[in-house]
């Protein structure tokens, strides 16, 4: 039997009927449809996949896909929840994601908006830690040669570790027991969202204080946390902690977990302790056994001493044995004095007198210079007239010698030489008749001399009023000096000379 006030073209509730008389609606209506249908069907979903696609935007979200082998699931975190992820995601990483379904209506597509992420399992986590382990020992994080020695006695102990927990008190206690230290606190979150973050800003902040500041740098630093399941202990297996703790220039203990549990934090500290107690028991010694062992080598240091002063003291003796008593020597060494005194006194008598009586030897042969000026002069006397007899005899030997080539002479060799130095002579006279000044008036010039006869050379020698005599080539004429001599005289223009002869 069927119902006629039913029409079996109607849609689900809420929505027009689908038949072909259905009203027509657009296409954001039914995307808002869509998608308020999913969202209040999967309001909160748990969604398991893995990893592909993975993005980070300039805006701080997070894009990336959820797949199986079968099907794919578009999803994005925003950047509120992103900051707060436990983990950080990566491509092929298994994980389950907690969230709602949601549409995203300019391309008609539905996707996920997480909320919460967390690996899928224990073996996926694993096989990350392990991963993420090759990738720091390839970059040489863990190489053994970064490893710094702890300090024997540390004046100041940094300690990273949640300030409620059990840890911290463990430490401190222990360290009260063996050797009570400065301790500073970074309190931190241990685990969950935030804790890595916290961990390596504790880390580079104890790194970053000042030696001598006013808060004291630490010697020593102890990361420490209790036991725990590998999710709990995660925080440690972080690239940040694990990259704050290589870089650290103080040196550093991590005590993560239990003596089972390893973390990166681990190859990457320079020393590992298996529990924070054992931290403390590493960071100092034992006090008593401290004192007892420097109380020790103070007692082996003086009998050391005891018995190395005892030798010395045995080999001074014995070197002294063979010594002589030194009043002994003294007084030898005394009479030696004595000895070479008396010596010295009667050596220094003849010594002086010797040398007095060489001296007046040389005083009675040294001549005084009146002597040798005498003796100088009578030697330059006797070579003077040695010197003009020799002068003479030379003399009279040249002129006997001349008497005989003058006598082979021919005469008419004679008067061939005697006509020859008469022209010479005559020669000589016209030459030296050209050259007398008379010649030279006859040629135009005068010859001017002043009030003494003397001839005037020079301008500068005439001054104003002065006698002069002018002598020309026929006569003297008498003249007066007009103007001072420094005065430049006018020139004139005289008609050119005739062409002057030679003076020869």
């Amino acid at each position: 039997m069927t119902d006629i006030d039913s029409d079996p073209l109607d849609g689900p509730a809420g929505l027009p009927g689908t038949g072909h008389n259905a009203a027509e609606i657009t296409v954001s209506e039914l995307s808002q449809a869509i998608k308020r249908t999913l969202e209040g069907r999967f309001d909160r979903v748990r969604v398991k996949g893995e990893i592909s696609g993975f993005k980070r935007a300039a805006s701080g979200h997070l894009y990336l896909m959820l797949k199986d082998e079968n099907a794919a699931l578009k999803s994005v975190c925003w950047k509120g929840n992103a900051a707060r992820l436990g983990i950080i995601p990566e491509d092929g990483m298994e994980v389950i994601a907690t969230g709602r379904i949601t549409t995203y209506g300019d391309r008609s597509e539905y996707q996920l908006v997480i909320e919460r992420l967390e690996l899928a399992g224990i073996g996926a986590l694993l096989r990350m830690i392990e991963e993420r382990k090759k990738k720091l020992a390839a970059e040489g994080l863990f190489d053994p040669a970064r490893k710094r020695p702890l300090p024997t006695l540390p004046a100041v102990i940094g300690i990273v570790t949640s300030p409620t927990g059990a840890v911290i008190r463990d430490i401190l206690h222990r360290l009260a027991d063996r050797f009570p230290r400065h301790v500073l606190v970074w309190p931190v979150l241990v685990q969950g969202e935030g804790a890595a973050a916290q961990i390596a800003a504790a880390i580079r902040g104890f790194n970053a204080l000042e030696v001598g500041g006013s808060v004291p740098r630490p010697d020593l630093l102890i990361v420490a946390r209790g036991g725990g399941s590998i999710e709990d202990l995660m925080a440690f297996n972080e690239e940040s902690v694990v990259r704050a703790a290589a870089e650290s220039a103080i040196p550093l203990i991590s005590a993560v977990g239990h003596e089972t549990d390893t973390t990166l934090i681990d190859f990457a500290s320079d020393r590992r302790a298996p529990t924070p107690t054992a931290a403390a028991e590493m960071a100092v010694p034992v006090r008593s056994e401290l004192m007892a062992q420097l109380g020790e080598i103070g007692q082996r240091l003086s009998s050391g001493m005891n018995r190395r002063l005892g030798e010395a003291r045995l080999t001074l003796e014995g070197l002294a044995r063979g010594i002589p008593e030194p009043m002994r020597l003294i007084q030898e060494k005394a009479q030696s004095l004595d000895g070479w005194l008396e010596r010295w006194a009667n050596a220094r008598l003849p010594y002086f007198r010797l040398r007095q009586d060489r001296l007046s030897q040389l005083r009675a042969e040294l001549k005084t210079p009146h002597q040798q000026l005498a003796e100088a002069r009578s030697a330059i006397d006797l070579a003077a007239n040695k010197l003009g007899a020799a002068f003479h005899l030379s003399l009279e030997r040249n002129y006997r010698g001349l008497e005989r080539v003058a006598g082979g002479l021919a005469p008419r060799l004679l008067s061939d030489l005697m006509t020859r130095k008469r022209t010479s002579l005559d020669h000589l006279g016209q030459l030296l008749d050209s050259y007398s000044y008379e010649k030279v008036l006859e040629r135009g010039f005068a010859l001017v001399r002043d009030a003494a006869g003397k001839p005037v050379l020079t301008a500068a020698a005439v001054s104003a009023g002065d006698t002069l005599t002018v002598q020309f080539r026929d006569g003297s004429v008498d003249a007066v000096a007009g103007g001072a001599a420094s005065e430049k005289p006018k020139k004139r223009q005289t008609p050119p000379a005739a062409p002057q002869g030679s003076l020869l």
